[in-house]
This record gives structure tokens, C-alpha cells and sequence, in this order.
């Protein structure tokens, strides 16, 4: 790697887009998701990003209004929610989509764990806000989303994808109980959100981050002839299983994979808009827990005035961090 082909900086994914390659790869913290989209889909270049890929509604619809064009263009788009890449999720929502499990009634999703693979970054001597906050992204709703929407969006993907439709409102609660030093930036560490589909589909969601908690990461689908997790198997009222028999193979391989295949290939392959529907059922699940208010889908596509996107050029200067989300004080936006 020479150092024309290196870039960095706020502006850098202009000079990648501008080098020349076939398909970039967009990881960077998910509030800049929305930019950086944008920006390679006007540049033509197929898209790998990582999810989630907005923080909220404003960079929701930018995102849709994106992934339109990039449909226009042609583009093939993969993102980071591996579950749709793999064999036994692919093979199980197949067969509930041809009927399996009969009419759905419920769901749940659950991403219920530890947080030990997201270590809170101490500010050190000399940085600034924005520095510190960029090395610490997770913990900072304007940069992560929220776990709410940085991790369990996997498992509220899952759900959108089994029941192929998005919530129409929701109420949620949560708070910051155990994770409440300052390096932890002001995120809550857990969350449960009742969503409610079309048809009057309930759905349960939890999301906790918290040391010496029990876990739980799965989904699971409840229909009128039977139930099951969509990725381990389903058990019908009448006594029989279906289960995966196939090979299987890692998603976050496949994913990338299947990306390189749809470009090769030209088969269609655009996973912008659905990935970009299931963080908005995220971020409206955290709306309406920071806001104890109930949310509607409609309002956060085309009311909300939310927009927690940085500025085009952000300096690395001083970035105050919100106090901690109170519900019943915190208006919703």
C-alpha cells in the first residue's frame, strides 16, 4: 500500500471513491453512514457498510432517499446484518414465508448480554470532545445510535424480515443503571420495547448490556401451527421439526461473498433499503424510551425534526455530551 492510496481525515471518503475502486466498504461510526452512502452511490461505486446505518429519522430518510437511486443505478449493496446471509436463517424464514408456522401472531428479539467486547475508551491528557467521542463511539447516541440501535437492530432485522413488513408504532422504556461513569458516554444500558406490526402482530424486544447478566441473543416467531427460533429450528403444533440440514458457513463471509458474486454475476443484490428500515424501527424503539412516549412509524418517516447527523466539515473541537435521556422529560422530536 503506498501513501496515494492511503486516506484520512473527516473528507476522506471522497479520495477513496475518487481512487478508482469497484466497491467500498463503509464501517466507519454509523452517523457518518448517511454521507459516506450518499456519496458512493453519486460516484456509481457498489456498497458494503456495516449496520446500523443512521442514528436518526433525518438520516433515516436520507438514507432511503439513497438507496432509491442507488436501485436506479443498478448498485449492488450489501450491509453488515448477517443473519441474512446465512443458511439456516435463509432456509427456516423461507419456510415460514411458504406458510409453515401458518398465520404469525408474535414475535420477540432479544440481544440480552454483557458489553465486555465494547470497552469504554478513558480520555486521555490533550484530546478534545470530538476525539475522545470518535475513539468511545459506542457510548454516544449521536455517533452509535444507542445499542438499541447499534447491536440489537440484528435481531429487530430479523423480525422485519420473518414478518416482511416494519412496526407501525411502539412503546418502549429503558434506563442507565449499572453503566454510570462517565465513560460510558450517556447511553442507556438496557431497554424493552413493545412494537406492533400491521395486522396487530405484537412483538417484544429486549436489549440489556450489563456484567454478570444472563444472556440471550435469538429470535423467536410464534404463528397459529407452530413456533420457533429462525435460525436454530422451528416445532409445529403437530409434533414434527424443521430443521436445517445443510452446509453451513460463516455470514460474515458470505456476506461479502454473495456482494462479490452480485457484481460478478449481475444478480440482484440491494440490501440498503430493507437495512435502513430495520435501524428506523430501532431508532424509534429509542425515541420512545428516552421520551416515554409512544411512536409511531409514520412520524418518524415524515414528522420527526430529529436529526442527530454531524455537520458536513465537524472540527475536532468541543462536542458538550447530552445529559442522560429522562423519560417524561425529554421531549419527543
Amino acid at each position: 500500500m503506498t501513501a496515494d492510496r492511503c486516506f484520512a481525515g473527516f473528507d476522506a471518503i471522497h479520495g477513496v471513491l475518487d481512487s478508482g475502486v469497484d466497491i467500498v466498504l463503509l464501517c466507519a461510526p454509523p452517523a457518518f453512514r448517511p454521507d459516506h452512502f450518499e456519496a458512493a452511490v453519486a460516484k456509481g461505486v457498489h456498497v458494503f457498510m456495516e449496520k446500523p446505518v443512521a442514528v436518526c429519522p433525518a438520516g433515516a430518510r436520507r438514507m432511503l432517499q439513497a438507496a432509491e437511486l442507488s436501485e436506479q443505478k443498478g448498485l449492488k449493496v450489501a450491509a453488515g446484518t448477517q443473519r441474512r446471509h446465512q443458511p439456516p436463517y435463509r432456509y427456516l424464514i423461507e419456510q415460514i414465508h411458504q406458510g409453515a408456522l401458518g398465520e404469525i401472531v408474535a414475535a420477540s428479539a432479544y440481544w440480552v448480554g454483557d458489553y465486555d467486547y465494547y470497552p469504554g475508551v478513558p480520555r486521555e491528557p490533550g484530546w478534545s470532545d470530538m476525539e475522545w467521542q470518535l475513539r468511545n463511539w459506542n457510548y454516544f447516541t449521536w455517533l452509535s445510535g444507542d445499542h438499541i440501535v447499534e447491536q440489537h437492530v440484528h435481531n429487530l432485522d430479523v423480525v422485519n424480515w420473518a414478518l416482511k413488513s416494519h412496526p407501525v408504532k411502539c412503546l418502549g422504556m429503558g434506563g442507565r443503571q449499572q453503566r454510570t461513569d462517565p465513560v460510558y458516554g450517556h447511553i442507556f444500558d438496557h431497554f424493552s420495547v413493545e412494537y406492533e406490526y400491521p395486522g396487530g402482530i405484537r412483538v417484544q424486544s429486549l436489549c440489556r448490556q450489563m456484567k454478570d447478566t444472563d444472556k440471550r441473543v435469538e429470535e423467536y416467531i410464534t404463528g397459529t401451527l407452530g413456533s420457533g427460533h429462525p435460525g436454530k429450528g422451528l416445532t409445529l403444533r403437530d409434533g414434527r421439526t424443521i430443521q436445517y440440514a445443510g452446509e453451513n458457513a460463516d455470514p460474515y463471509v458470505l456476506e461479502h461473498t454473495h456482494l462479490i458474486e452480485a457484481i460478478r454475476q449481475d444478480l440482484p443484490l440491494n440490501e440498503a433499503r430493507q437495512v435502513t428500515e430495520s435501524t428506523l424501527t430501532a431508532i424509534m424503539g429509542r425515541m420512545s424510551a428516552y421520551t416515554g412516549k409512544e411512536v409511531t412509524w409514520d412520524f418518524v418517516l415524515k414528522e420527526s425534526k430529529l436529526d442527530l447527523t454531524p455537520p458536513k466539515h465537524p472540527e475536532m473541537g468541543d462536542v458538550p455530551v447530552p445529559p442522560v435521556a429522562v423519560p417524561g422529560e425529554m421531549p419527543l422530536i
